[in-house]
């Protein structure tokens, strides 16, 4: 059974949309404001949060980057606002999906399951990558399966992604990625040099993002740039091609 924390103070909007996630098998807790749902997400552990964006205490950017310092979490917002920027700005802050109310519960539900099948997806992903890596160290002499990606020279100077773990490191430190994220850095290290526009970096990503747009491929560069730049408004690995997108450039 999985579970969803709620975060919503309209008392309305939280009973109807938990009766029909239980009504599908959804274990649901709700929470009326950002402290006691923060609080709630550890003892809870959810499958997925679903965030409203206008809260008595805190405002659903401000908990989203709360809750991505420590979580996966799937997060999905709910809210009244409608606008291309707003829901840019809800993807900047860590969250994985945008409903606009009024919405259809069949539309929510469907959008629950996929975000949660994609999530269990990458954990059975991680756990395999664990299994062969045990089995690879029980064989002397057997080359690892896990496949990485790498730029630079020495260890310090190199950004490597392993595929199996969708891990990225940065000068030897581990860095979080979106899942979005790890995919444009895929497509940059495999082609090094070459030019992606916009629309590439689209046709990458969609399918994950539920909402990508022009605007959101600038979101993930720019949160790109601020993990592995060390000068992010002065990028040396990743370059705008101004008028067509993107390159990585070997340094």
């Amino acid at each position: 059974m999985y579970k969803v924390l709620m975060i919503e103070d309209d008392a309305l909007i939280g009973d109807m949309v938990s009766m029909y996630l239980k009504e599908e098998g959804f274990r649901v807790i709700r929470e009326e404001n950002g402290k006691d749902g923060i609080a709630a997400l550890a003892d809870f552990q959810p499958d997925l949060l679903l965030l409203d964006w206008m809260l008595p205490d805190l405002d659903g950017l401000t908990i989203c980057r709360q809750v991505r310092e420590t979580s996966s979490v799937p997060i999905m917002i709910i809210s009244m606002k409608n606008k291309v920027v707003e829901r840019v700005n809800a993807l900047g802050a860590g969250a994985d999906d945008f409903l606009c109310k009024p919405f259809s519960m069949h539309e929510l539900i469907a959008r629950a399951n996929a975000l949660i099948r994609r999530s269990q997806m990458h954990v059975v992903s991680k756990q395999d990558a664990k299994l062969q890596a045990g089995t690879g160290s029980a064989h002397m002499g057997m080359e690892s399966s896990t496949a990485v990606l790498e730029e630079g020279g020495d260890l310090s100077e190199k950004i490597t992604l392993d595929s199996h773990t969708r891990s990225m490191r940065v000068h030897g430190v581990m860095i979080e990625t979106t899942y979005s994220e790890f995919e444009i850095m895929k497509c940059f290290l495999n082609h090094p040099g070459r030019v992606y526009s916009r629309e590439d970096l689209l046709q990458t990503v969609r399918g994950f993002d539920s909402f990508v747009t022009d605007r959101a491929i600038d979101v993930h560069i720019a949160n790109l740039r601020k993990k592995i730049e060390d000068n992010p408004k002065e990028p040396k690995w990743i370059r705008t091609v101004w008028g067509v997108g993107y390159k990585f450039v070997r340094m």
